[in-house]
C-alpha cells in the first residue's frame, strides 16, 4: 500500500501540512479543519499535481532530456531520444508512477527546493508554490 505521492509537500490554504491515512486499500491526505479531519482521496489530488508539473515540462523536453542524460551518464543519442519521448508523453507512465510511488529522496529534494501544493478544504488544488523558481525567473 503506497503513501500519497506528494506526502509532506501538500498544505492547506492556511499553511498546515497535510498528513495521510489509509481506509482499506485507498490512500488519503488528511486536512485538519479546526479539529475536523477531512479525508481527501490521494489519487485524484496527486494526478492534479502531476498534471500541473507536466504542464511546466511542456516545451522543455529536449533540454530536460539532455540534462538527465548528462546526469546519468547516458549521453548517447538513443538514450536521449527515449528520455525526450518519456518527457513528451508523461501521462503514459501514470500507472507506473502510482505503482512505484515517488522516491523519498525526490520528495525531500522537492521540499528543499520550496515545492508546495496548496489545497482548499474540499481537496481541490489551489496553486503550486516554487519559491526557488520564482527567484530564478526574476533574476534574484
Amino acid at each position: 500500500m503506497n503513501e500519497p505521492l506528494f506526502l509532506g509537500l501538500v498544505f492547506s490554504d492556511d499553511g498546515k501540512q497535510l498528513s495521510s491515512a489509509h481506509v482499506g486499500e485507498e490512500s488519503f491526505y488528511v486536512l485538519d479543519d479546526a479539529g475536523f479531519l477531512r479525508h481527501i482521496r490521494a489519487r485524484p489530488l496527486d494526478e492534479s499535481i502531476l498534471r500541473w508539473l507536466w504542464e511546466q515540462i511542456r516545451g522543455h523536453e529536449q533540454e530536460l532530456a539532455e540534462q538527465a542524460a548528462r546526469m546519468t551518464g547516458q549521453e548517447d543519442v538513443f538514450s536521449r531520444a527515449v528520455l525526450q519521448n518519456s518527457l513528451a508523453h508523461p501521462e503514459s507512465y501514470l500507472e507506473e508512477i502510482f505503482r512505484q510511488g515517488l522516491p523519498e529522496s525526490t520528495r525531500l529534494w522537492m521540499g528543499m527546493m520550496g515545492f508546495r501544493a496548496v489545497v482548499n478544504v474540499h481537496g481541490e488544488l489551489q496553486r503550486v508554490e516554487q519559491p526557488s523558481r520564482a527567484a530564478d525567473e526574476n533574476g534574484e
